[in-house]
């Protein structure tokens, strides 16, 4: 009769193996916590594979911090754009022209940039990599989190290879459809705009001169944010956000014809934008869970709260998560994952979240309104937020997740 394989012991299981993930596994093990990180679908790391993704995330002043202690950053940095001006432009009468446009300046509050801003596939590329150097981390790609039982002793989760690992913590980075979270039998509440956003990278006869700008008009913003020059030609990312049909149409569209479309669109800023890479239709949601902790385990990143891609908020909040969950680790490492640290850690995250997801919902709504009026007072509302300097600086302060 064959004897019963052990299950593996580690100190943290991630379930999930995007961006949040990632991070998230080289910060506990570097931090001396065995780790084990899965993911269903092996990282693409290739801009031109299937499957690549071709957003980018734009890393605030604390996310650094964050990326700092997993050991991250220094492998980061080479590739990173700097966001030293978040530039927002209204575009709402009747023609796609810039009629109002403001500038918040990161030297106003700072002597750093506002961020810096990285591919998503770049950024798992150099992660995956480094995770390799970290004896404390094994990472699984292809291999998903199938079961969970979570019990006040610990966690004892099956994975798709047959293996069984029994965790003190099980850390949930595995999606807006997260299957820890409802194993965990933590609900959500979800909002639908019909909109869908579309990202993809562009070239540009015009230097962007490190601004990140959002142009609003109708449907959505439209969003260009620096990238490295790209064969010596100035690069974007753009995330263009649109109700669905149109953003579906806009999705289909033959490349000189979406050209044309985008360069209407962008009010002609940097000049003819050039596709330079595929383009990504996704749908936009804003949903947060009910709780960010269970029994044993505890979301973070999209699996806790998704938010419409304004203000770089969905990354940063998801590694405001890891640093507060972290924490808490350290600080009492011989009670991981037990019900008071859990507490802690929903009781601190939940409140701010909530109160970002608001302000971004409102924000969305705000961008999408059709109304000629509507989109007047929204230009109104702007200029006058803007000439008030300590507003100005409060309101930068807040969105860059500074107290």
């Amino acid at each position: 009769m064959s004897e019963t394989k052990r299950p593996l012991e580690t100190d943290i299981l991630v379930s999930g193996g995007g961006v949040a993930g990632l991070t998230a596994a080289a910060a506990f093990g570097s931090a001396g916590f065995t780790t084990i990180c899965v993911d269903p679908t092996p990282p693409v790391t290739e801009e031109g594979a299937n499957g690549a993704d071709m957003r980018s995330t734009a890393f605030l002043q604390p996310s650094r911090k964050v990326l700092e202690a997993a050991g991250l950053w220094s492998r980061l940095a080479p590739y990173a754009a700097p966001l030293q001006v978040m530039r927002i432009i209204d575009a709402g009468g009747e023609r796609h022209e810039a009629r109002l446009s403001r500038e918040f300046d990161a030297s106003d509050v700072s002597d750093e940039p506002f961020g810096w801003n990285f591919p998503n596939w770049l950024l798992r590329r150099e992660m995956v990599a480094h995770l390799a150097g970290i004896p404390q981390v094994d990472f699984r790609p292809g291999v998903a989190t199938t079961g969970l039982v979570a019990r006040e002793s610990g966690a004892e989760v099956t994975l798709s290879d047959g293996t069984h690992v029994r965790a003190r913590l099980v850390v949930a980075a595995d999606g807006r459809n997260s299957f820890v979270r409802e194993a965990a039998g933590i609900g959500t509440r979800t909002t639908h705009y019909g909109q869908k956003a579309l990202a993809f990278a562009v070239t540009h006869p015009i230097p962007h001169d490190n601004i990140s700008t959002e142009i609003h008009h109708s449907g959505g913003p439209f969003t260009l944010v620096p990238l490295p020059d790209r064969e010596g030609k100035p690069s974007s990312a753009i995330v263009w956000m649109e109700r669905g049909a149109e953003a579906e149409r806009l999705a289909a569209l033959p490349v000189e014809a979406f050209e044309a479309a985008m360069l209407e669109r962008s009010t002609g800023l940097l000049g003819p934008l050039k596709l330079e890479t595929r383009r990504a239709l996704w749908p936009m949601i804003t949903q947060i869970a009910d709780r960010f902790s269970g029994q044993r385990v505890a979301l973070i990143a999209e699996a806790a709260h998704v938010i419409p891609p304004i203000g770089a908020q969905g990354l940063n909040m998801s590694l405001a998560d890891l640093a507060c969950l972290l924490r808490l680790c350290e600080e009492d490492p011989a009670h991981l994952g037990e019900a008071r640290m859990l507490d802690a850690y929903h009781r601190r995250r939940w409140p701010e979240v909530k109160a970002r997801e608001i302000g971004i919902d409102l924000l969305n709504r705000a961008s999408m309104v059709e109304a000629r009026p509507l989109r007047d007072l929204r230009a109104g509302l702007l200029g006058a937020l803007y000439s008030f300097k300590p507003v100005r600086k409060t309101l930068m302060r807040a969105g860059m997740g500074m107290r």
